[in-house]
């Protein structure tokens, strides 16, 4: 069996051969039907505990990844944050000179999980200006 990591460059790669054939809003639709219908989980959990939905959601999946990362769940104010100091699916394609990762890859995230959790009441900042050195951040607030 071969680990998620594996699939990164591959990910990329449809992702560029989806805007050949249908432009950036059919990468953005795959986007979509990915977040639809496998982030259930996510969903699940931010239903049942709120924001600490997140927290359990993230701890887990970005352990499994080996990122490099600071998560912070402020409870009382309503927030939880993610700083990834390297994300290694973005580090993995930054480290590839055989060929160019798809130049919006780092959006995906931005799609995917806020699909999930806006229609939960709440919000989704991204900060995507490090993206090409691996780094980024999001914050989910509960909408007041």
């Amino acid at each position: 069996m071969i680990s998620c990591t594996e699939f990164i460059p591959a990910y990329s790669e449809l992702f560029k051969f989806l805007e050949t054939k249908g432009g950036p809003k059919a990468v953005e639709d795959f986007w979509k039907y990915l977040s639809d219908r496998f982030l259930g989980n996510l969903k699940g959990l931010v239903e049942k505990n709120g924001l600490r939905g997140c927290w359990l959601y993230w701890s887990h999946t970005l352990n499994e990844e080996a990122a490099d990362f600071t998560m912070e769940l402020d409870e009382k104010k309503g927030w939880f944050r993610i700083v990834l100091h390297h994300c290694p699916s973005k580090g993995r394609l930054l480290g590839y000179k055989h060929f160019d990762a798809y130049p919006d890859y780092c959006r995906h995230c931005d799609v995917l999980y806020r699909r999930v959790l806006e229609p939960l009441g709440l919000t989704v900042e991204n900060d995507l200006r490090d993206c090409d050195r691996a780094r980024c951040s999001v914050t989910v607030r509960a909408k007041k």
